[in-house]
């Protein structure tokens, strides 16, 4: 076998998986048909349940440094104010929304790649390939000419038009918008408050919407502007095209003037449109794919699922389809868990492509459902993405505060010996690992929690146990110099539901992935068995 894993596609949602790979010591090639990165601002929405993940990976500092904190939407109608939402958020959501032009999240990315000693290769192309019991076969093209490369596994995020999703012959069902749409990367001079969207429609009679919708991004006056193509620059696809029309168009880009008019058209105060980074005509399809994998061969983020760019779910998505087979696909390079467990990929996450692909389309045409803004916040967010019915998340015994499958959620107020600040749960759990949490409110329980160390770390997956322990038995373990978490705002027992004796297992990409009332070995065992298709061991 040439290589463990081949990744085709260097955007953001190729490079997360690379990225999930290469952090677990397995170094997967990934290549890209082009040269160089496009400096285009087309996925620019960073949701919190990505900067969450990114926290717990070391990467949020450098990602904060670049982004534009959105503080809200303001809305015209016909020429007149209508709406200005507040992004007030609800406490439990960890960051606000934020925009970062998708050339600098694809850069983010790859310096986090290559710290961990990974590389993308360019101007390669996968031609096709075929895959059979033990791997799959590539042919690949470069300027060097073709060549063929060995892989235990291929994935493709190959975006829209993927070369991967054909090569399956997985069907991609759905259908078109009729309009067709300008993307510009420009300043904007209005007196507008920044941080905040803009939406600006007025009704043409006989025909859609005029519509200018402005998303501001890091540096002064500067936004991504969408609004309806004129005639004179739409395009259809060619014949011979795969006949998805979706994504970038080809033939004349918009330039200043076109912009300018339909600003001048649209916006509310006299505007000036300068500094013209990038333009481009685009088209909007909504499809999901049948199938997220079949066999050695996976697909992720816009090869997967595409839709209208309401509220940002698309890039964030993918993203998360890539952190859901990352872990999975590195366990079992690794020998540590079987095969089997690639097929939670898509039994997770095509009920979630296919949710955002509905919710977008509603979107698109009826505009967001603001009758519970905390939960259209927590949605948006990506915070309440759940995995309840998949095949590796269960509970032993009775339920507690959280279902198996469910965010893991944060708690504060946390402390630990020689720690002198309180701590979050969330800074505590390792990107790598499954933590174990074990709740004591008694110290005769901590002999089922030594027991059940056998099975955790004799599975081969990386467990991590942290005891947890009520604020009433913070000074006998520090006495005892025992290594605990001491919950000491209660924060973490009332976010989980927790009582003495109760565990809860967080899997690497931060779901609940089991849940015990009581904690027993032969119960733990039994799930990571599941996990790594390996039977446990019954103690004798």
């Amino acid at each position: 076998m040439d290589l463990d894993v081949v990744v085709v596609g260097a955007g953001p949602v190729g490079l997360t998986a690379a990225t999930e790979l290469a952090r677990r010591g397995i170094r997967p090639l990934v290549i890209d048909q082009l040269d160089e990165p496009r400096h285009y601002a087309k996925a620019v929405g960073l949701q919190p349940r990505t900067l969450e993940h990114w926290e717990r990976t070391g990467m949020l500092t450098a990602a904060l440094d670049e982004v534009r904190t959105m503080r809200g939407q303001i809305v015209y109608r016909d020429g007149a104010p209508v709406a200005r939402l507040e992004l007030a958020l609800p406490p439990d959501v960890p960051y606000g929304f934020t925009t970062l032009p998708q050339y600098t999240t694809e850069r983010l990315l790859a310096e986090e790649l290559h710290r961990h000693g990974g590389t993308v290769e360019r101007g390669t192309a996968l031609v096709g390939f075929t895959q059979d019991a033990d791997g799959v076969t590539l042919q690949l093209r470069s300027a060097t000419g073709e060549r063929t490369v060995r892989t235990a596994y291929l994935v493709g995020a190959d975006g829209a038009h993927s070369v991967v999703r054909k090569g399956l012959g997985t069907a991609f069902e759905g259908d078109a918008f009729p309009e067709e749409y300008m993307l510009g990367d420009v300043v904007l001079d209005w007196s507008l408050p920044a941080g905040y969207g803009v939406r600006i429609t007025r009704a043409v009679p006989g025909a859609p919407d005029d519509v200018l919708v402005a998303v501001p991004l890091p540096e002064h006056g500067r936004y991504r502007i969408s609004m309806l193509a004129p005639p004179e620059l739409r395009t259809r696809p060619a014949d011979g095209t795969d006949g998805i029309a979706h994504g970038l168009e080809s033939g004349r880009t918009p330039d200043l003037a076109d912009l300018q008019a339909v600003v001048d058209r649209l916006a509310p105060e006299p505007t000036t449109v300068s500094d013209l980074r990038w333009s481009s005509v685009f088209r909007i399809s909504h499809r999901l794919a049948a199938r997220y994998g079949e066999g050695r061969v996976f697909i992720a983020g816009d090869a997967a699922h595409i839709h209208p760019p309401t509220g940002g779910q698309g890039m964030n998505t993918g993203i998360q389809d890539a952190l859901n087979l990352g872990w999975k696909l590195a366990l079992v390079v690794d020998g540590r868990a079987a095969p089997a467990l690639l097929e939670s990929y898509h039994a997770e996450r095509h009920p979630v492509g296919e949710e955002v692909v509905g919710r977008t389309v509603r979107h698109a045409r009826e505009g967001f459902d603001t009758g519970d803004p905390a939960t259209m916040l927590r949605r948006e967010a990506q915070l309440l993405v759940a995995y309840p019915d998949s095949p590796i998340v269960g509970r032993a015994g009775e339920a507690l505060g959280v279902r198996p499958g469910d965010r893991a959620p944060d708690a504060r107020g946390l402390r630990r010996d020689a720690a002198t600040d309180p701590l979050r749960l969330h800074a505590v759990l390792a990107a790598t690992e499954f933590a174990l949490l074990a709740y004591v409110d008694d110290a005769a329980q901590l002999t089922e929690i030594a027991a059940v160390c056998t099975p955790a770390a004799s599975c081969g997956l990386p467990v991590r146990v942290h005891t947890v322990v009520a604020p009433a038995l913070a000074a006998a373990f520090a006495e005892a110099g025992e290594p605990c978490l001491v919950d000491g705002a209660g924060d973490l027992a009332a976010a989980y539901g927790l009582r003495g004796g109760d565990a809860v297992l967080v899997r690497p990409d931060g779901y609940v992935g089991w849940t015990a009332r009581p904690l027993s070995e032969p119960a733990l065992a039994a799930h990571l068995a599941a996990i790594t298709g390996v039977p446990a061991q019954v103690p004798q």
